[in-house]
Order: C-alpha cells, then sequence, then structure tokens
C-alpha cells in the first residue's frame, strides 16, 4: 500500500479498549510516519489519549449521541481519510469506517449475523473474544497493510501534567509511594473494602507512602474518601486528576495495586511494578499487557497467579475462576465471591516479593 497521507482509528469503546489500541497507532506510525493519524473514540474516554504523540487529532462522539449530533460527526467524516480501521467490532464502527476511510479494514465477528460488516470494508480479521489478548486482536490489523507491529501500550504525560500533579502531591525523590486503585467501575470486579485496608496498614509498616487514586465518579469518589478514612494518613487524590497527569503519578510510583481496570493496563504499560487482582475476567483477553513485553504469543494463561515481567497477576481461587460472568447474580452490579474472599496475606506476599525484585522509579522532581 502506498503510504497514506490520513488515517482513522475507531475505537468506540471504554478507555481500556482505548488504550490498548495504542499499539496499533504506534505501528501506523512508524511505518507511516508523515500520515496525520486520528482517533474517533467516546466521549469521556479521550483523556488516555491526551499526550500521546503518535495522535495528531481525538475525535469524540457520546455513547447515546443526539439525531444532529450524530449527523454532525458522519458529515465531518465522509470520506475524509485515506485509510480507516474499526478496531473494535460493533456495527457503528465499522459503519464509521466505511464512511470515513476511502479504503477501510476492521475487526468482524465471524459469524453471518456480523457477516454483512465485511461489505464494507476491504480487508477484515475475525475477531477472537476468548484466545486472543487484546492488544494482539488490534495489532492483526497491520496485517492487512503489511505494516510491522509494534507492541508497546502507550501511555504518557507532559511537562504540565507533572507541574499540575505537583500542586495536589508533594513527594521528594526519598519519599516512595504505592498506588492503589481500588474501585473499578463494576462491583464484579471489586476486591474487599477490609481487605484494602489491611493491604494499605501494611504498605504503612514498610515506610511506603499510600497514594489513592480513583475517578470523578461520585460514588467512586465516596467509596474511596471513605477508605482513606479507615486507612488514615494516606494522599486521597480520587477525582482530581486527569489521566494523563494518572498516568504521572504512576509512572513515579514505586508499586501499583488494582483490579481488572484501565488504570491497571496504563501502570504496566509504563513499566512499573504491578500486582494486578483478578476474578471472574479473562486473564489470556485482559491481562495487562506488561511493559516490555513483544510477543506474537498471549502474555498469560487462564488459569492461575502468574507474573510477566513487570506485572504479577493474582487470580482468585475458587474452583469457578475464571468463570467469564459478571458477579455471582450475573450482573454488573453483583459481587464476585472469588474477590470478596481472596485474603490480604495472598496480595501482601506478591506486594512484597514484587518490591524485593521491582526497580527504583524516576523521582517526580527530576
Amino acid at each position: 500500500m502506498t503510504p497514506p497521507k490520513s488515517v482513522l482509528v475507531i475505537v468506540t469503546r471504554r478507555i481500556g479498549d482505548v488504550l490498548l489500541t495504542t499499539p496499533l497507532i504506534r505501528s501506523l506510525k512508524q511505518a507511516w510516519p508523515s500520515a496525520a493519524i486520528d482517533v474517533l473514540v467516546f466521549s469521556g474516554t479521550e483523556g488516555v489519549l491526551a499526550a500521546n504523540p503518535d495522535v495528531r487529532r481525538v475525535l469524540t462522539i457520546a455513547e447515546r449521541p443526539s439525531f444532529f449530533t450524530h449527523l454532525a460527526l458522519l458529515w465531518q467524516l465522509a470520506r475524509r481519510y485515506d485509510v480507516a480501521f474499526s478496531a473494535v467490532p460493533g456495527d457503528r464502527p465499522a459503519l464509521y469506517a466505511w464512511l470515513a476511510g476511502r479504503w477501510r479494514a476492521g475487526l468482524v465477528v465471524d459469524n453471518p449475523k456480523h457477516r454483512w460488516k465485511t461489505r464494507l470494508l476491504h480487508r477484515w480479521v475475525p475477531f477472537d473474544d476468548l484466545n486472543t489478548h487484546t492488544v494482539l486482536m488490534v495489532l492483526a490489523l497491520t496485517e492487512t497493510v503489511d505494516v510491522p507491529p509494534c507492541y508497546k501500550v502507550v501511555a504518557g504525560w507532559d511537562a504540565r501534567d507533572r507541574d499540575n500533579l505537583q500542586e495536589h502531591i508533594s513527594l521528594a525523590a526519598n519519599s516512595p509511594y504505592v498506588v492503589l486503585h481500588p474501585f473499578p467501575k463494576f462491583n464484579y470486579k471489586m476486591w474487599s473494602h477490609a481487605a484494602w485496608i489491611e493491604t494499605a496498614h501494611w504498605l504503612q509498616t514498610q515506610g511506603l507512602r499510600v497514594v489513592l487514586s480513583g475517578g470523578k465518579d461520585r460514588r467512586e469518589i465516596a467509596y474511596v474518601d471513605d477508605l482513606a478514612y479507615k486507612i488514615g494518613n494516606t494522599v486521597n487524590l480520587a477525582g482530581k486528576l486527569s489521566l494523563s497527569q494518572v498516568a504521572c503519578l504512576l509512572g513515579h510510583a514505586r508499586l501499583y495495586v488494582g483490579p481488572d481496570t484501565a488504570l491497571t493496563h496504563m501502570a504496566a504499560a509504563l513499566g512499573i511494578p504491578v500486582v494486578a487482582i483478578f476474578g471472574p475476567g479473562n486473564p489470556v483477553k485482559w491481562g495487562p499487557w506488561p511493559g516490555g513485553y513483544s510477543h506474537a504469543s498471549n502474555p498469560w494463561r487462564r488459569y492461575g497467579t502468574q507474573r510477566v515481567n513487570n506485572v504479577t497477576l493474582i487470580q482468585g481461587q475458587s474452583a469457578c475462576v475464571p468463570c467469564l460472568n459478571e458477579g455471582c447474580e450475573r450482573h454488573v452490579a453483583s459481587f464476585s465471591d472469588c474477590l470478596q474472599k481472596l485474603p490480604s496475606q495472598q496480595i501482601i506476599a506478591a506486594i512484597s516479593a514484587t518490591l524485593d525484585n521491582g526497580s527504583k522509579p524516576e523521582a517526580l522532581h527530576g
């Protein structure tokens, strides 16, 4: 293919999906350095691309846009790009790619119900939602344009993010800290409240400062506020930082501990020691992509506690794990027994081993 001048990557899904599409974007930019690469995402997820050097512009659309807002986007897209990629297998991404790109490729679920989307695309890749990691699934699109894959998940910040972060937190080089992210978006990914408190207290006995992270949702802020009160002597940054500022926070942390959520993917990408807590989720598909991992094979097995590069993945030990269901009651508001019963001692042991083996981060003020 002749190197295009303009490329659109469509990834209208959650923050983690957007982040795990950055290896595709980096691959395209390395192969086509003169190409202007835009990314279309859902509103509220664009922050994870704010400091991405490979992206010219981020376009946003609401998950449920009004008729006229949607019409304005469609008008904006119409045949404006040389190449368009649908990096998620939904109906709207395929239609956006068809409308936007003079040449199109995308992921498509290979069954009769979805196969109509292949008619909108010049090349397509069968989507595997079970046995292929999300990074590798998205990178399969590089084969449609004969571009070498780059396996790096890109999460970054700039000097302004570092300066703004220092308004919220003062951490000198001799004050190592650990970031705990206790609140996933859905209850079925949540570890127990008491276990977070026990883990935080143990970290404090090791001379480490505990920093709590969290998004801007009111329920999340209330949960983290309560946790901060019960732990005591923490830095509570829930709801106070942009995603690029969070990346800066993580990049200078001694360690990160979190559940199956976007920030865990970000921490892993930044190369710091990570302890990821998994329950019903599928590690093969959604395990954090380890820093420096550059193989065309899944980094994680489906079962068991494992370590790859900077990431230790702790899996609940119930016989049903991973069940791939959304909680024990099969809906996102329900909880998962495998996580609620996971003892803090198991996470503390993993943290201790990780701290013994992990490298020290760059100083925030350096």
